[in-house]
């Protein structure tokens, strides 16, 4: 296996066909097909899939496809360090529950180590789907929460990923309301001062187990429900229905604005939120760089 194998392999990825990436590596067809037959026949597997439309990554594919690049991301930075290579467009990817500090470690590193160019992306996504970006590597950090409640079932889902959990730091439950909600007045809510407000939470897609829900005490009754896909729909709906959401009551003025305020709840719960990674691939130099920036974002937030 040659680092030459590994940039044929991750360039038929993005290119969809076999065709466009020998143009794109200015290679004959054949040529190419050949090189990735011949690492095929050498790991034991597929790792692509030939149909009539394209070629489509196997399950294997998918997870070589993560190593590839890390690879290559590892390759790039020692030639540019010393070999006086030219630099090149870098690559980065983080997912995550939606939380301002998750965005606002990944504008830091943008800041500090982005470059010239590059290709960073910040993924705020349901839960199951974060752990299988970082479980087939298409992430290389994922940041989510555990509880008393959802423990043992996310435990078990990351172990069989072969993924790895670290605290960040722990939380006391507070809710997200309108600076205008009537809630936010008080010092601290209780579960029956929210009952005539609506409850606003995140859809989690196909896999909608209560486990996976981003907010604690989903199982608890609500009789009026909202379901969002994303962070910016969700707080306009706070203000405009004064609704409220469960949450760790971490917020950031400048990127959420003044509207939106944290209120303790009193629940004797608590969410511990942390970052996930590989087990069998550490992060990348810019995956490092992101953790560093997360643990100075979240210092000293411990309850």
């Amino acid at each position: 296996m040659t680092l030459l194998q590994l940039k044929y392999v991750v360039t038929v990825a993005e290119a969809g066909t076999i065709s466009e990436a020998a143009k794109r590596l200015y290679l004959a067809q054949p040529s190419l097909t050949a090189a990735i037959k011949e690492l095929e026949s050498e790991l034991g597997i597929t790792i692509f899939q030939r149909t009539n439309k394209g070629i489509l990554l196997s399950a294997d594919g998918e997870e070589f496809l993560g190593y590839a690049r890390q690879v290559m991301e590892q390759t790039r930075l020692i030639e540019e360090r010393y070999l006086g290579a030219a630099q090149v467009k870098h690559q980065f990817c983080v997912s995550t529950q939606h939380y301002s500090f998750a965005v606002e470690a990944f504008v830091d590193l943008l800041k500090q180590y982005g470059g010239e160019e590059y290709d960073f992306r910040i993924r705020e996504t349901q839960t199951y789907e974060l752990i299988e970006d970082v479980a087939k590597l298409r992430s290389e950090v994922g940041v989510l929460y555990l509880n008393p409640f959802n423990e043992t079932v996310l435990r078990k889902t990351l172990r069989e990923n072969h993924l790895k959990f670290h605290r960040l730091f722990l939380a006391r439950p507070h809710v997200f309301v309108s600076a205008f909600s009537p809630l936010a007045q008080k010092d601290v809510v209780t579960l029956e001062d929210l009952e005539p407000y609506p409850r606003l939470s995140y859809e989690q897609g196909e896999h909608n187990s209560f486990y996976f829900s981003e907010e604690i005490l989903s199982t608890r009754e609500s009789k009026k429900d909202i379901l969002v896909s994303d962070r910016a729909t969700l707080f306009n709906l706070l203000i405009g229905l004064n609704g409220y959401t469960i949450c760790s009551g971490v917020i950031n003025e400048e990127l959420n604005g003044k509207n939106i305020v944290a209120v303790p709840l009193a629940v004797d719960d608590c969410m511990e939120i942390g970052y996930i990674t590989h087990s069998k691939v550490g992060p990348g130099p810019f995956g490092i760089r992101y953790i560093e920036a997360l643990k100075r974002y979240t210092a000293g937030r411990e309850e």
